[in-house]
C-alpha cells in the first residue's frame, strides 16, 4: 500500500497527500524527490572532531533549504527547511536515521499529541532518503522568531563548560527555568513533562540541554518551543544511558530508583509533583501514556523501516513501557 511521506497516510501514490502538502509547502505541490543529489562536503577537522562524539547528533549534518516556486532549493542564508542526510560515522544502522527521527516524531504528534516540528521523508534524486523539518523560527515574511535553547538560557557554552556543556544540567533546571521564562508555566511545564516521558519511553537517550527551546510568540511572551530532534537512539547507540539528563537536580534520586537502578512510574509521579503539576494531573497525564501500545505498534509497522529495524524500535518500546 502506498503511503503519505509525511503522515503515512493511505495515498495514491508515495508522495505527499494533501494534507502534508498544505501543512509542509503551504499547499504547493512537491514532488518526493529532490532534483539534486546528496551534498558533498570537506571532513575538516571540525567535523571529524563531531565524528568522535558518543552522541549521534554530532555526527548529523544539517542542511538549509529554501522553497523557490515549486522547487526545494539548497541554501546557506534565510531557510525554511532543515534537511538530514543519513549521517556519518561509526554508529550502527546509521541509513535507518532519516526514517527514525521521521517515524519517532510522527508517533509523538499523532499518537501522544505532542506539538512537533511540522516534518516528512524524503529521496534525494539518487533515492537516498532524507529527514525534512519545515523550520518554525522562521516567520512568513521571512524574520525569525526569538528562540533560544537552554544551554543559552542557562548561560553555558564549549568555551567555558567543556565539550560536555549540553549534558551540564537536570530536567529539573530546564523545568525551573520554563517556570521563571514563561508566563503561562502551568500550561508550558505539562508540555515539557510530557516531552520528557515521551524521550524515555521512546528511548530517545540523547534529549539534552540544547534539544529543547524557548520561543518567542506573537505577543511577545515565551512558550516552550514545538519538540524537534527526536528519535529512538537506541537503534543506534544501545549502551547509551537512558536518560541524556539526570531527571532532579543535586545528584537526587528516588528510593524507588535506589532499589531498582532505573526510572519507574515513581520517578515520573515525584518528578511532575516536584516541578509544579497536581497529583490528578501527574496521573492523568503518565496513563496517558501508558495506554497507546496499538497506535505505536500501528505507526510502526506503517512506516518505511526495515523490518529488522522495526522489530527492534518495538521490542525497545515494550521494554520501556514495562
Amino acid at each position: 500500500m502506498k503511503r503519505c511521506l509525511s503522515l503515512y497516510k493511505p495515498n495514491q501514490v508515495l508522495d505527499f497527500c494533501s494534507k502534508a502538502t498544505k501543512m509542509l509547502f503551504g499547499g504547493i505541490k512537491i514532488g518526493r524527490s529532490l532534483d539534486f543529489e546528496v551534498p558533498s562536503f570537506v571532513y575538516d577537522n571540525g567535523f571529524e572532531e563531531n565524528v568522535k562524539q558518543i552522541s549521534i547528533s554530532g555526527v548529523q549534518i544539517k542542511y538549509g533549504l529554501k522553497l523557490i516556486e515549486n522547487r526545494l532549493q539548497l541554501t546557506s542564508s534565510n531557510g525554511q527547511y532543515l534537511l538530514k542526510p543519513i549521517p556519518v560515522g561509526r554508529f550502527r544502522y546509521l541509513d535507518s536515521a532519516p526514517e527514525n527521527e521521521h517515524l519517532t516524531m510522527q508517533i509523538a504528534n499523532q499518537v501522544f499529541k505532542i506539538e512537533t516540528a511540522t516534518n516528512s521523508l524524503i529521496y534525494f534524486k539518487s533515492g537516498e532518503p532524507a529527514y525534512l523539518v519545515k523550520r518554525f523560527d522562521v516567520k512568513d515574511d521571512g524574520s525569525k522568531w526569538l528562540q533560544e535553547d537552554f544551554t543559552q538560557i542557562m548561560q553555558v557554552s564549549s568555551q567555558q563548560n567543556g565539550p560536555n556543556y549540553k549534558y551540564d544540567g537536570s530536567y529539573e533546571n530546564i523545568a525551573t527555568l520554563i517556570k521563571k521564562h514563561c508566563v503561562a508555566w502551568p500550561v508550558e511545564i505539562e508540555r515539557f513533562f510530557k516531552v520528557l516521558i515521551f524521550n524515555y519511553l521512546i528511548s530517545n537517550g540523547d534529549a539534552h540541554l540544547k534539544n529543547f527551546s524557548l520561543i518567542q510568540t506573537s505577543f511577545g511572551d515565551f512558550r516552550l518551543s514545538p519538540a524537534y530532534d527526536l528519535l529512538c537512539t537506541f537503534v543506534h547507540t544501545p549502551s547509551e544511558a537512558a536518560m541524556a539528563l539526570d531527571l532532579f537536580e543535586d545528584n537526587y534520586f528516588t528510593d524507588q530508583y535506589n532499589a531498582l537502578g532505573y526510572y519507574s512510574y515513581a520517578d515520573f509521579y515525584e518528578f511532575g509533583v516536584k516541578i509544579g503539576i497536581n497529583h490528578a494531573r501527574v496521573e492523568k497525564i503518565i496513563v496517558s501514556f501508558l495506554i497507546q501500545s496499538k497506535s505505536v505498534q500501528a505507526m510502526v509497522e506503517n512506516s518505511f523501516l526495515a523490518t529488522y529495524i522495526k522489530a527492534m524500535f518495538w521490542s525497545q518500546y515494550q521494554s520501556r513501557l514495562r
